[in-house]
């Protein structure tokens, strides 16, 4: 047997000194249609006081993007570290190990850097066809319901066709469901009960349970621990408490309704996930009392959730583990109320596609500071391995991240120019393909089917008209040449993988 000399057997020593303890542990809040409207992103109306202290904390992204503003999708590119585009998941019903079996998400890089990983509420996206992935969590993932109501009123005491779709009830599968009265839940209650007595307060409180154990029971394992919430996501069902915070009169109304100039009608997806709920129309325009009540219901929700988020991060500061836990607080992607008389994400818009995206990582983020990097949600893995020292991901899934650490580190640095979305039309086969910058976004819709169907061109110029009134492409050609010279850089998007 060959023994090493005296000073590497104590380096070797000193190396394995360095237990899994001196990693950082990592907690990871998912936040269901959250759009920036939160208080530290200059929103006046929202009460969002623990999601402004956490911003306060560390550092808010200005200018950060989903890759997809689709639930599934959006998630996907989170914990995949691939865009839509790459992978060719863009819709429900796929499930990733099918294509990518040996897939290695971002949970279980860090798992085989020595972390424990575990999860609650919605992190994947489970419903619609689509399944958790067990091999992500060191242990069971902890479920919740998505869609939850308490008063008997609100669904007629039969089940939804939501709770349909979010449980993967067989008729749902089967495609039996209907449209009718009887199969729509409300899109909002509010009575006065405790914050646990829906399923976002109940995940808080576990996640307080599993952080005290975890710290009584393994203080030496690192964790990595994905806290899922489901508001502000339809229904919006709150305690009374949280509605009360606001006054109906004071609602940001939707400044405008209609299709921008210069684009056809299917660009804007006008109702689709909205009229799964009772009172709204399936057809005609809302009048302004329901616009009304709809987002008062949104921000409502948003206060309870960030009221959730506060418990978690209070209980992170009790066990002081607040300076060896980087934080990272992400929204799956916006939502419209109203803007461009649209109730839904589904869109290349700005106010489906810009999310929030609050990172803390002790030693590195200064308080109270802030960036216009583009970010993207692909970015999210990428930059977590980088601040823990785990190796950067190499897949075998593409990896499309770009590392966020240099700009943590100085908001003025710049790893990135633009950031790059897509959505699909599969009714007409359109994927339209998406180039923001700090001033403008481009989308080129192409036919994914037919070649000869030529492309169709947008462009918003948010210095000009930042509530996408019109499409610029005819008259700045030389942005659009450009833009699409960024876009071609990439590598072309894959076609839609079918429905299992």
């Amino acid at each position: 047997m060959r023994l090493l000399p005296l000073p590497a057997l104590l380096i070797a020593f000193a190396t394995s000194l360095l237990t899994a303890k001196d990693k950082p542990n990592v907690m990871l809040i998912l936040v269901d249609d959250l759009k920036p409207a939160i208080g530290a992103y200059g929103d006046k109306i929202a009460v969002t006081p623990h999601m402004d202290k956490l911003a306060n904390m560390g550092m808010r992204f200005d200018l950060a993007y989903c890759n997809q503003a689709v639930c599934m999708a959006s998630r996907y590119n989170l914990l995949l570290g691939s865009r839509s585009t790459s992978t060719g998941f863009y819709n429900f019903g796929t499930q990733f190990r099918e294509i990518y079996p040996d897939a290695v998400t971002l949970p279980q890089h860090f798992m085989n850097a020595g972390y424990h990983a575990e999860a609650m509420g919605k992190v994947f996206h489970i419903g619609h066809g689509n399944d958790n992935d067990d091999a992500s969590w060191s242990i069971q993932h902890y479920k919740e319901k998505v869609i939850e109501y308490l008063l008997p009123e609100s669904t007629n005491r039969t089940l939804t066709r939501e709770e349909a779709f979010f449980t993967n009830a067989r008729r749902y599968v089967k495609g039996l469901l209907g449209n009718n009265e009887m199969e729509r839940g409300a899109a909002w209650e509010y009575p006065d009960v405790l914050d646990d007595a829906y399923a976002d307060g109940r995940i808080a409180s576990h996640a307080i349970y599993r952080l005290r154990k975890l710290n009584a029971e393994q203080p030496d394992q690192p964790f990595f621990m994905a806290v899922g919430f489901a508001r502000p996501h339809l229904p919006f069902t709150a305690p009374k408490k949280y509605w009360n915070y606001y006054d109906p009169a004071d609602m940001p109304m939707p400044e405008f309704t209609e299709d921008p100039e210069g684009t056809p009608a299917w660009i804007v997806k006008k109702k689709g996930e909205i009229t799964q709920f009772k009172p709204v129309p399936l057809e005609g325009e809302f009048s302004e009392e329901l616009t009304r009540k709809l987002i008062h219901g949104y921000y409502a929700s948003t206060s309870y959730v960030d009221a959730q988020i506060g418990r978690v991060i209070a209980e992170l500061e009790r066990l002081e583990l607040l300076d060896d836990t980087i934080i990272v607080l992400w929204g799956d992607h916006g939502w419209h109320l109203g803007d461009h008389g649209s109730w839904t994400k589904h869109s290349n818009f700005e106010q489906a596609n810009r999310i929030p995206l609050l990172i803390y990582a002790p030693g590195v983020t200064k308080p109270n500071s802030s960036t216009l990097q583009l970010a993207e949600s692909v970015d999210v893995y990428t930059t977590l391995a980088e601040l823990a020292g785990l190796p950067k991901p190499t897949g075998p899934q593409p990896i499309d991240g770009v590392s966020l650490v240099p700009v943590l580190k100085d908001p003025s640095k710049r790893v990135d120019d633009h950031a790059y979305h897509a959505y699909t039309r599969m009714r007409n086969a359109k994927i339209g393909s998406a180039i923001r910058t700090e001033r403008y976004r481009m989308v080129r819709w192409r036919n994914m089917v037919d070649p000869d169907d030529p492309d169709f061109i947008e462009l918003y110029d948010y210095l000009e008209d930042p509530l996408e009134t019109k499409n610029f492409a005819n008259e700045k050609p030389e942005v659009v040449k450009k833009l699409i010279a960024i876009l071609e850089s990439h590598p072309p998007a894959k076609p839609q993988i079918r429905r299992n």
